[in-house]
Formats: structure tokens, sequence, C-alpha cells
């Protein structure tokens, strides 16, 4: 079964990368080189509402910061501002995915604690951590992969 969930999630990348490729080709927005294009990241956090959603954020966005985290949890309390202001000002886009609401997506993001923070880069995972981190600590993860 999992394969079958892998090739859906591969097949959905794939139509993705096309439609992000068709939609730059269309007028993105020039990096700041003047070479490719790219989509702008939103200025504040994305609430995702699925696996699908996640797969699509994914897709989209070069860089994807997600925080996994709960409303009760503490430090997911205390790391907010953090995460707002990330997405504000750097070139990630940042997703939030309450684990409570979305266990079986919080499952195979490895949020076995929160909050968890998996940073997406082209796509794939490329870092994980586990409770409040800093923000010279998330800034540095974001720029090594932007």
């Amino acid at each position: 079964m999992s394969e079958s969930i892998d090739d859906e999630r591969r097949r959905i990348r794939e139509r993705k990368k096309r439609e992000l490729r068709e939609r730059l080709e269309n007028g993105g927005v020039a990096d700041e080189t003047g070479g490719a294009e790219r989509v702008a990241t939103p200025d504040e956090p994305i609430s995702v509402e699925g696996s699908d959603h996640l797969d699509e954020i994914v897709g989209t966005y070069g860089v994807v910061l997600v925080d996994c985290y709960a409303d009760w949890c503490g430090p997911c309390q205390m790391l907010e501002p953090t995460i707002e202001s990330l997405a504000a000002e750097t070139d990630a886009a940042v997703a939030k995915v309450d684990v409570d609401r979305h266990q079986r997506l919080a499952q195979p993001l490895g949020a076995r604690g929160v909050p968890t923070l998996v940073l997406y880069a082209d796509g794939e995972p490329t870092e994980r951590l586990v409770g409040a981190q800093d923000r010279t600590t998330l800034e540095g993860l974001i720029e090594r992969h932007a």
C-alpha cells in the first residue's frame, strides 16, 4: 500500500512541477539575478488542510518550512512569533500542520513530539528538528537550502 501512496505523491509532485513551470512561463516573478523565474512565497504561514495540500505547497515553492504544532503546546506557542516572521522575511514558504487535526499527516512527517519542524528543498525533506528552535538556526537552514 505504501508503494501506491508513494507513486501517487510522485505523480502529484510531477503534475505540480509541470503546472509551476507553465505558471512561471506565463508571468512568474524573476529572481534577483535576473535568471530563472520563481513563485513568490506568501508573507504569512499557510495552514495545511491535508496531505494533498501539503504536497501542493511543497511542489510549488523551492523551500518550505513545515511547522508541526499543537495549540496546547507551550514551546509551539513560544515559537509562533518566529514562524510568522520567517514567513514574512525569508524566501521560504512556511506551512503549519496542526497535529491534533491531521494525525495521519503528522506521522509521515516524523512528528513524534511538538514542535517538529521539517524543511523541504526542491520537493524533498532535507532537515528535521524537534523542539523549539531559535530564529538564527532556522534562518541558517533556510539560507543553506534557498
